[in-house]
Parts: structure tokens; sequence; C-alpha cells
């Protein structure tokens, strides 16, 4: 072998291994990227290669980047339209297999196993020949895959967003192309392909997000109120921050995490959910910290026209009129069908009416802005104007785009998709919304209100006024139960028992003490009064256990002394007889005589007592009858 051809043998074989693969984190000029070897971020975070989705046969492969983690999620898809398609899987030959390299226009080209180009970057730069520096493609520790040549950066992969925003990217808009960067789903979970939804800044105006499902709204967020930080979310694995950055060329949102904080995502799924997901590190999984939209309510225009969705609702959000609205179908309405939204209950006159303040809401969509406008100036423009149903105005941060610190709102047709934010697990959300109403209708809504308030509070009184009086009367009622309990159970027997127990030379008649008879009498009220006579009156009660007693309270014009009547009282004790009334028990206190019986019906107890004597008629006895 002569010396030119040795050297050239040599030279091919040093430059073999850069032909064949790359390594580390880098593809360089006439490097291949090939399956089943990967590069990975000098940090570690990210990995960039080939990848198949599903079990397909033939294989489909495709270029991506995804997270240094055990459960792979692809962030970024090169060739999401053009899958390299595999009909060998067993050939392991470089000439069978699908290839990224970079060429020497500075581009990274994707081709099959036939040459045929799948996907470029489609750089225009053109890279000088004779220059000593070299193109280079580096997957950055963020996820960004970027080709730089002589410090510039020429492409870089965060500028074309798939399905997935995570942090350094940035969704834009472009004031003087107005372009928007969208993130866009997958078709399904094994077709990277672009699918119906998408997320980005509206076109329309650079001050809200949507979701789109095709070309029609899906969900929006709230509108921008100039504030950098959208959002702030505290999780468990670190703190994550959503900004919205204006500058005079664009508008952009962008995400940040703090050090150390585990991977976090947003993805845009094929079912139109977009997601904000944290990895755990103890379980090896992600965790959706938050999903929009969060249920039907929420979703663009699901209330109707001049209807709004009520976050603040229990137990689920629901679809409710605007004040001075009402559906415009009721019975729709009532079945759970509000796409036909609600309408005024009176027309309002041109230049008419007056705003209520709405405050907490997400503003409706479609509305003009006005520039430069104060508060009061915002509001005059839309009472001058009879087509303006409501406003809305806000401070917005000195970085706003072109010097306007002032944003006015003006809906002058339909108001949709409103809703009533309230409190939200970061604060406060929403804005206030002035709505044109009747003149007078804050006033009489205000009326309305107190009626609200005092109705309920004189009710509430009312019933607990009652239910005091009744927990009086159970108490009362059970006091002089108790009483008579007392009565019964602790000064009262029989005098057949008391007679039992005392011999009659030691007998002494039980006392009831005065306040149990009072108690048991009610204070010797009417009701309980029987009869009365020139000895005194008569109360009847019935005792707890059912038994009824007569209580003789004697005349306080007696001239009879307490130790006689003592006396009086024990001897009628003594008297035992199965036809005579029963004397239970007595009371002296004072100048208080007392004597209870054991009751009788069908007359007195003079009647009882004495009637045998008095009759006019012959007593009949029974033959058997033992006196």
């Amino acid at each position: 072998m002569d010396s030119a051809a040795s050297t050239a043998f040599i030279t091919f074989l040093l430059l073999l291994p850069r032909l064949c693969a790359s390594a580390g984190d880098k593809i360089e000029l006439g490097e291949q990227l090939l399956p089943g070897k990967p590069i990975t971020s000098d940090g570690g975070a990210f990995v960039l290669g080939f990848f198949s989705p599903s079990n397909s046969t033939p294989a489909r492969q495709y270029i991506g980047v995804w997270y240094n983690v055990p459960e792979r999620t692809v962030v970024w898809v090169a060739n999401r339209e053009a899958p390299a398609i595999i009909t060998n899987q067993s050939s392991s030959s470089s000439s069978s297999v699908p290839k990224l390299a970079l060429t020497n226009d500075s581009n990274l080209v994707l081709s099959d196993a036939d040459g045929r180009v799948l996907w470029t970057t489609n750089i225009t730069t053109v890279v000088p020949a004779t220059t000593t520096s070299r193109p280079v493609a580096e997957l950055l520790n963020t996820g960004n895959l970027v080709i730089r040549w002589n410090g510039a950066t020429l492409w870089e992969s965060f500028d074309h967003l798939t399905d997935t925003f995570i942090p350094n990217m940035k969704v834009r808009f472009n004031y003087r192309t107005r372009q928007s960067g969208r993130i866009v789903s997958w078709k399904d979970s094994g077709d990277p392909s672009p699918g119906s939804f998408s997320y980005g800044v509206d076109p329309d105006t650079s001050l809200q997000l949507l979701i789109w499902n095709g070309s029609k709204p899906y969900w929006r967020t709230t509108v921008w109120t100039g504030y950098l930080t959208a959002a702030e979310y505290l999780t468990a694995a670190g703190n994550m921050y959503l900004n919205v950055v204006d500058t005079d060329e664009e508008i952009y949102l962008t995400l940040r995490v703090s050090d150390g904080a585990s991977p976090m995502r947003y993805v845009i799924t094929n079912s139109g959910n977009f997601q904000f997901l944290s990895w755990n590190m103890n379980s090896s999984e992600w965790n959706t910290i938050y999903s929009w939209p969060t249920n039907e309510c929420s979703k663009y225009g699901y209330c109707g026209p001049y209807g709004y969705c009520d976050f603040t609702a229990e137990p689920v959000p629901t679809c409710k009129c605007l004040a001075d609205f009402q559906p415009a179908s009721g019975e729709e309405w009532s079945r759970g069908s509000f796409s036909r939204g609600c309408r005024r209950k009176e027309a309002l006159p041109c230049g008419g009416g007056e705003f209520l303040a709405l405050p907490l809401m997400k503003v409706p969509d479609k509305w003009v802005r006005k520039t430069n406008l104060t508060f009061d100036e915002c509001a005059a423009e839309c009472a001058r104007n009879c087509s303006c149903e409501a406003y809305a105005h806000a401070k917005l941060s000195t970085s706003s785009a072109k010097g306007d610190i002032n944003r006015c709102l003006l809906w002058v047709g339909e108001l949709v998709d409103t809703q009533m934010m309230g409190q939200t697990p970061r604060g406060r959300a929403g804005e206030t919304l002035y709505l044109r109403v009747p003149a007078g209708f804050a006033s009489r809504k205000a009326r309305t209100n107190v009626v609200k308030i005092v109705l309920p509070a004189l009710a509430s009184s009312f019933l607990f006024t009652c239910i005091l009086l009744v927990c009086f009367c159970k108490f009362r009622d059970n006091r002089r139960k108790q009483r008579q309990k007392r009565l019964m159970t602790g000064s009262v027997y029989t005098s057949s028992e008391f007679v039992d127990e005392n011999p009659a030379k030691d007998l002494e008649f039980p006392s009831i003490r005065f306040s149990d008879i009072a108690a048991a009498t009610d204070n010797f009220s009417k009701p309980f009064l029987i009869g009365r006579g020139g000895f005194g009156k008569v109360y009847k009660v019935t005792l707890e256990n059912g038994q009824e007693v007569a209580i003789k309270r004697l005349s306080k014009d007696s001239h009879q002394g307490i130790e006689e009547f003592k006396n009086e009282a024990i001897l009628i004790a003594k008297l035992q007889h199965r036809n005579l009334v029963r004397l239970l028990g007595c009371c002296t206190e004072g100048s208080e005589k007392l004597l209870i019986y054991e009751y009788l019906a069908n007359g007195g107890l003079d009647a009882i007592l004495f009637g045998m004597f008095m009759s006019s008629q012959p007593m009949l006895l029974k033959k058997n009858r033992a006196w």
C-alpha cells in the first residue's frame, strides 16, 4: 500500500466514529444520531433520541426530547407529522435505520433508511466556508435543543413547541407579525401528530390565553391586568412561577421554578385538558396539581349570552343569569341546557340606566379596548354609548406595551363566557365588572338584600324566642313534676302504711312542705281548684305515678291551733276503714294548714265523710261486708 493510500485509510478510520454516532450532549458536524444511541444533556436532566410511542409494526420512529426519569415523558417531538418507518427491526446495519445528522449548511436533517429527508431545521443562515468555527447541535440541561455557530444561536427547539410547556419555554405573541405560538396536543397517546386542541395567546388580543378545539374557543383564562406574575403554585416539590412579560415587540408567557425543584411541566392533552404536573421522586410518577377546564361550567360560553358560571355556588359551580337578566328559555334552563343564555327583564332606553359593580368576575370575551383612559373616562365612554353593556378598568404595570397603563375594556355586544371567581387557594381572582342595569336597580337590590338579611334574622329571633318559651314551660312542668314526685315519694304515705310502721302510741303524722304543695298546684291556680266551702278550698292534683289526690287548704280564719290541728290529723289517719277516704298527709307552715286526702270522684269530701249520716235515705249494706 502506497503512502497516499495509507494516509487516506488512516483518516477514514479516525473519522469513522464521528460518522457513525454522536456522544455526550452534542451532535457535531458530520456526526449522526442513530436509534438506540441517545445523547444526554450535560446536567443529566434531559435525553435526545429516537423513540416509538407504540408497538406498531412497522415501527414508527420519532426524534424527541424527554425527561431523564424512570417514566419516559416526551416534551418535544421533531418529526411529529413524518415518522420514520423501520421495516426490518432485526437489522443492526446503520444503512437500514433512520439517521439524524448535522450537515454542512448548519441544519439538523432527519432521513429514513432510503435517504429521504423526513424533517429538517430549515436554517437559512449561510456559514462561510472559510471560517474555522464549526456549527454544533447541543442538548441543554433545560431540554432546549440548539444549533450554535460562532457564539450565535441559529435555531432552537423552544421556538417550535409541541404539546408541552416546560421551564424557560415561551408561549409568544408578536405585535408586528400578529403571530401566536401555540402548544398543540398529540392526536392520541400513541400518535404525536397534531391533535385537535391547542393552547396559546389569543391572536385577537394579547390580554388572554385560550384553549382551542380546532378553530373554536374551548376555554379561556382571566384577562391580564398587568401583573408580571400571573400565577404562583406552591407544591411539595418546589415553587413554580408563571410569568407574563410584555415588551415593545411581543408579549409572552414563561415558566420558572425554584432551585432544586422536581421536574414540572404543562401539557395539553388530546382530550382538551391543560394540566400542570410535578414529578414525585418517592413514587416515581407524575402528580397532577391542576387541570383546566375544571368542569363543564367553566368551558367557553357554557352558560350562554348574559349567563355566568358561579364558582362560589355549592356543591358545584352552576350557571346563573347576570343581574336584571332571566333565562331566555326557562324550560331549557331547568333541564340543564344553558346554551341560549339569558335576556334582559326589561329593555333599557338609550342613555338610561346605571352601572352595577360585580366584583371577583372573569370578565366576558369580545371586548373593545380603549387606551389611556382613566376609570372615570372609561365609565363615561360606556355611559354615552347606547350599545355599551358593561365596562372594566385596570391599572396595568409600567412594563405594559406602548405606555398604556390604563386598561379600559368596553362591551358593545353580547356578554359571553363570564364567571364569578370568588376566592381561590391563592387568594382573590378576577376583577370588577360594571354592568349596565335600569335606573334605581342598585338601590332596589340593596333593599332586597336588607330584606333578605333582616327577615331571616327576625325569623331566627322569633324561633329562638319560641324555643326559649318552650324550654321554660318544659322546665316549669318538669319542676312541678319533680315537686309532685317528692310529694309522692319523699313525704306522703298512705295512712295504713304509716300506721303499720308507727304504732298508735308512737304515731307522728307525716308533714309535707308547703313549697312542694304550692308547686304541685301551680301556686294554687284555678285549673286545680275543684271545690270550696266554709272550711276552705279543695284542689285536685295528679301525681307522677297517676294517683289523684285532693288537697284541702283550710281557711286562715280558723282559730284552731297548730297542735290541735296536728292531733286531729293524726286521729283521722288512725281511722282505717275500707269505706273511708284515707288521709295521706298534712302541712303546717306559718298560718297555712293543709290536708292531703286520697281523691274520690262523684262528690265532695263532706259528702264522702258525712253523707252517710246526713242522707235521708237508709243505707243498704252488703251482707258479706265486714266492718
